[in-house]
């Protein structure tokens, strides 16, 4: 019982900051007086919670929500393949405020030079230098190894739990990419990861530096990929996650990946950040300022 009226007050808490975030203008924004330290954990959202709407819309969802940085995927119109469509994306989100850090998940299903080279330019085309890399099969990686190297594009390769054949957990990632180019690395997804049994900070820790980007979601049991729930209703240590990554000075974006209720997610992505932004502010930080470099 005591842990049941914990988690209300919890939710009731998150969704009453949520409320009053989106109901904020900007100019009173600008007014609230900022107090305690800048947050070196900088939260993104990636653009596949989203992926049932469209560009226009993504972006009206981002300005309530207070986020600006996007892992951008070639779902709906967000972010499209072809060149000059990706420009009219890349000019909305430009007049819009809004920068693209990473792009993914990408696939690269297969061992074929120029499908991965069509990759690498059209990350390079929107000026992002993070592929969020999905199931790239063994054979493929010494392709994108020279690819890497002469882009100069990092890749952080995505975790997909018990159902991926190559990479269950971040363990496994690190594994195939030992003696690969630095610029090869990992994006935790941390549902994924505890669903492979993987202990989270210590995969965070394993990573170090080569942790280029981080999916997040939440769930209520490590044996479900259905389990998920806004983050803060489940049992991922997210005040953990935080600490391990500023442990490791991780440099990165912390991506709320929201992946149930694709018609009507806001509610739980507003739970979401909000539940974030109060663990970083009960750890002294202000979430939204730049931290520094």
């Amino acid at each position: 019982m005591k842990d049941m009226s914990r988690r209300s007050f919890l939710q009731s808490s998150a969704l009453a900051t949520a409320c009053a975030i989106s109901s904020i203008t900007p100019a009173a924004a600008e007014a609230v007086p900022e107090t305690g330290k800048p947050s070196p954990i900088k939260l993104g959202l990636a653009s596949y919670t989203f992926r049932n709407f469209t560009r226009d819309q993504m972006i009206g969802f981002m300005k309530q929500l207070r986020v600006t940085d996007l892992n951008c995927k070639d779902v709906k119109d967000h972010l499209p393949m072809d060149p000059a469509q990706e420009a009219q994306a890349i000019a909305d989100y430009t007049a819009n405020g809004i920068r693209l850090h990473a792009a993914g998940a990408i696939y690269f299903p297969k061992n074929d030079e120029d499908d991965i080279r069509s990759k690498f330019e059209y990350c390079k085309r929107a000026g992002i230098n993070v592929i969020v890399a999905g199931d790239p099969t063994p054979e493929s990686l010494k392709w994108i190894e020279k690819f890497v190297k002469e882009y100069d594009i990092r890749i952080a390769i995505h975790n997909h739990g018990p159902e991926d054949k190559f990479f269950p957990s971040p363990f496994d990632v690190l594994k195939a990419i030992k003696d690969l180019d630095p610029r090869i690395g990992c994006c935790i997804d941390v549902g994924h990861a505890a669903r492979a049994n993987a202990n989270l900070v210590e995969a965070i820790h394993a990573t170090g530096s080569r942790l280029y980007d981080m999916h997040v979601k939440d769930l209520t049991s490590f044996k479900s990929k259905e389990s998920q729930v806004p983050v803060g209703e489940g049992i991922l240590p997210f005040r953990e996650i935080f600490q391990a990554l500023i442990a490791i000075k991780y440099k990165g974006f912390v991506d709320l990946e929201y992946e149930i209720h694709p018609d009507d997610p806001m509610p739980g992505v507003i739970e979401s950040f909000a539940f974030m932004r109060g663990v970083l502010d009960g750890m002294g930080y202000l979430e939204g300022s730049k931290a520094s470099e």
